[in-house]
Formats: C-alpha cells, structure tokens, sequence
C-alpha cells in the first residue's frame, strides 16, 4: 500500500474508533435503556418499577415482620410505633403520640387488648371524659379494646403492613432507580417515585430476598416506615386481664 493510502486508512480508522466512543457515551447519558443495559449492579436487567413489584410481593410473602412507623399526626403531634406482626393476624404494637401518652396493643386469636397510661386514657376519652378514680383504676392495666377508645382503631392499623405496601403499589409505577445504599448495614438500591403532588422514597434489600427495607412518603402527612426481622417468629400471648 503507498504511503498516502497507509495515512488515510489510519486516519479512517481512528475517526471511526473516535465515533463510535463518542457515541456509546453520548447514549449512555442520553438513552436511560441503554444505560441500563450497561448497568452492572443489582437489579441490572430490571427497570424501577419491575423492582418495586418485586419487592413488594417479597415483603408481603413475609411471615413476620418488625414494622417501625415515624408519622405526625393531623394536629402536628409527632407518632411512633413499634410493631411485630404475622401473616396469621397476630400483632403486638407500641404507640407513642407526644404530650397524648402511650399504648400498648395485643391482638391474638381474632380479639384485641390494650394497656394505656393516663395521658392516653385522658386523650382518648376525650367525648366522654373518664373521672379521676376510672383513670386509676385502668391506668397501666390490660383491657379488652371498646369503642370508647379513639385511639384504638389508629393504633390496630399499624398491624396491617397491608396497608402501607398498597400506598406504594398505587405509586409504583413512577419509580426510578437511584444509588447502592444501605440500611442498618444491608446494602439495598434506592428507589424514587411520584405520590400525587408529593414524592416518594424506598430501599430494596440487594442481598437474599428482595424485601423493602424502608419506605418514606413526602405528600400529605410525612410518613417514614422501616422493615425489618423478616420471618423471624414471635409468640403473641393473651395478656392477663
């Protein structure tokens, strides 16, 4: 081949080489499939929603489960819950709701108890104010959950994981892909979405199965919900009454 035909092939070759990087990198900024395709973590071949379907089925296949709710209530009180709770119906719960006092909830073989101190008896009898001496003769003490008590409806729903895995389902598909994380040392892939004006955020487990790690609402009330001990069993015993 004579010297100039050497060049221009040379010349050829580079600009093709040069092209063709150029364009793999101008498609992978670009082209979210084709980033995706390139993405080598967990979950590579799967797109957000696809993920978040994935880890809602596996959280809802959990026979037990450990639930820690951070919430406000409408008036701006801050709301935290400790939960255990199986796929039988069988659940414990701590409820704490500022200057309104705490409860304790048990709910085995179908029926309800609760054990409040007076803060919360006070509060939640608010339409039919209890006297002093029913107030201490209950204070602390175990009862079978009645009507009168407002706070016990509120309070069973932290049982029903149900609940808060349907508020992301509804939402699921907006959900994005985002960074490698962690949560409580288990590396998970984070996940973003859309919630009507708001937005939302969750963790999916990237080692074993795929369960939500934590979830967090933005829109409306702020909601923070947190997953853990899965399929860890527990033992619900009637409390003494």
């Amino acid at each position: 081949m004579r010297p100039l035909a050497r060049i221009a092939a040379t010349a050829l070759r580079t600009a093709t080489a040069t092209l063709c990087t150029v364009t793999a990198l101008a498609l992978t900024a670009c082209d979210p499939v084709f980033a995706q395709q390139q993405d080598t973590g967990a979950f590579a071949r799967l797109t957000g929603p696809e993920v978040a379907n994935k880890a809602l089925a596996a959280t809802r296949a959990a026979t037990s489960v450990r639930i820690t709710v951070e919430a406000k209530a409408p008036d701006g009180t801050p709301v935290e819950a400790y939960v255990a709770t199986d796929i039988r119906g069988a659940c414990t719960v701590t409820l704490s709701m500022g200057a309104a006092g705490t409860m304790d909830l048990v709910r085995t073989g179908g029926t309800v108890y609760t054990q409040s101190d007076e803060a919360m008896l006070r509060a939640a009898s608010a339409g039919r104010p209890r006297t002093d001496a029913e107030v201490k003769k209950l204070t602390g003490r175990w009862v079978k959950a009645g009507d009168a008590d407002r706070f016990t409806a509120q309070t069973l729903s932290y049982c029903d994981r149900k609940g808060f895995l349907d508020r992301l389902a509804e939402n699921s598909d907006s959900a994005r892909k985002g960074r490698a994380t962690t949560v409580d040392s288990t590396p998970a892939l984070s996940l973003t979405g859309r919630a009507g004006r708001g937005s939302w955020q969750a963790a999916v487990a990237t080692e074993g199965r795929p369960h939500l790690l934590k979830l967090r609402f933005s829109t409306g009330t702020p909601l923070t919900v947190e997953f853990t001990e899965f399929d860890k069993p527990f033992t619900v015993k009637r409390p003494a009454i």
